[in-house]
C-alpha cells in the first residue's frame, strides 16, 4: 500500500513575498526610528521576539490583529505599518484633524482650507526668523554630544540651557525608561510635545538639548522647526556609542550583540529627518573649544548676548 506523499507549503507568489518584504522593511524601519529594540518591542506588543524577526525578514506573515498590537506598541497607525514608506510616519494631531476633515461637506472644507493658508501658509517674516535664531535647539543621536556643547554655548551666549528629556521625567516624575514601560512610546510622546510647548512660551532666548528621536514625532518635530534654530550634531555611529559607554552606560551592549548594527539602522532611519535641521555640525573627533568657538562665530551676529 503506497503511502501519501508528503504535502509541502506551496511558496507564496512573488507579489505576496514583495509585500511581506516591504511589510518588514516598514516594521524594521519604523522600530529603528522609534529607537525600541526588538525585545522591548516583543515586550511591549505580547508578540514573540522570534516571530518580530520573521516578520522583520520578510518570512513572517501576521494576522490583521497581531499587526495591530505592533502598530499599537510602536504608536503608529496599522496604515503606516502596512504603507508604502514615503516619509516620517504621520501623528496622532494630523490623524485627527483629517478626521474630522473629512467628516465636512466641500463648502465647510473649502473654508478650512482658506483658514489654514491664512494662518499656516504665509512665508516667515524677518522678525520671526530673527526670534527663531534666539532659540538654538540642538538634535541628533544619544553620544552626539548636545548635553556637553549645548551647556557651554548656553554659558558662553548667557541664556538659559533646558535639556528637554529632563523637564519629561520632572513632568512625569519618573526617569525615562520607567515612562516608556508606565505610558509607552505614545505617552512619552504626549509628554515630550506638552513639555516642549511650555518652554516655547515661557523662554524667548535659550539653548535646548532634545531627546534623539524627537525627530520620530512629524508634528512635535515640526513644531521645532518652526520654532527653533536647528542644529544636527552628527558624529559616526562608532563615535556615538563610544561616548555612551565613556558616560559609565554599558546598557548599549549589554547581552545585545546587535547593538551597533542597530545604532546603525536607527542613524540611517532618522538621518533624512536631521538634515532638516537648520545647520549641521559633525563633532567626530573634535574638541569641546573648537565646537563652541565655531558655533560662537556663527551665532553671535544674530543672537543677543546678556554680557
Amino acid at each position: 500500500m503506497k503511502r501519501n506523499a508528503p504535502t509541502r507549503e506551496k511558496a507564496a507568489p512573488p507579489a505576496e513575498d514583495s509585500y511581506l518584504r516591504a511589510l518588514g522593511d516598514n516594521l524594521r524601519a519604523l522600530r529603528a526610528r522609534r529607537g525600541v529594540t526588538r525585545k522591548q518591542l516583543a515586550q511591549q506588543s505580547g508578540v514573540s521576539e522570534r516571530f518580530l524577526a520573521q516578520l522583520e525578514g520578510g518570512t513572517g506573515n501576521a494576522s490583521v490583529l497581531v499587526l495591530r498590537r505592533i502598530a499599537a506598541a510602536l504608536a503608529v497607525e496599522l496604515e503606516d505599518l502596512l504603507a508604502q514608506r514615503n516619509g516620517p510616519t504621520r501623528s496622532d494631531d494630523l490623524l485627527e484633524s483629517v478626521g474630522i476633515l473629512r467628516r465636512l461637506d466641500e463648502a465647510a472644507v473649502a473654508k478650512a482650507r482658506g483658514l489654514l493658508e491664512e494662518n499656516f501658509g504665509a512665508t516667515t517674516s524677518p522678525s520671526d526668523e530673527a526670534a527663531r535664531r534666539q532659540r538654538i535647539a540642538l538634535i541628533g543621536l544619544r553620544g552626539a554630544g548636545k548635553s556637553t556643547l549645548g551647556a557651554r554655548l548656553a554659558k558662553e551666549l548667557g541664556v538659559p540651557f533646558i535639556e528637554l528629556d529632563r523637564l519629561v521625567e520632572k513632568a512625569a516624575g519618573s526617569p525615562l525608561n520607567m515612562i516608556f514601560d508606565l505610558y509607552g512610546p505614545s505617552g512619552f510622546r504626549r509628554f515630550e510635545r506638552r513639555c516642549l510647548d511650555e518652554v516655547l512660551e515661557k523662554h524667548d532666548r535659550f539653548v535646548m538639548a532634545t531627546g534623539g528621536s524627537i525627530v520620530s514625532e512629524p508634528a512635535t518635530f515640526d513644531r521645532l522647526l518652526r520654532a527653533c534654530y536647528t542644529v544636527w550634531l552628527r558624529a559616526t555611529p562608532e563615535e556615538h556609542m563610544e561616548r555612551v559607554i565613556a558616560q559609565g552606560d554599558m546598557r548599549p551592549m549589554a547581552h545585545n550583540p546587535e547593538a551597533m548594527s542597530q545604532l546603525k539602522q536607527i542613524l540611517a532611519e532618522r538621518e533624512p529627518l536631521y538634515r532638516q535641521a537648520d545647520l549641521t555640525v559633525d563633532t567626530s573627533r573634535r574638541a569641546l573649544e573648537s565646537l563652541t568657538a565655531d558655533f560662537l562665530d556663527a551665532f553671535r551676529p544674530t543672537v543677543t548676548t546678556a554680557r
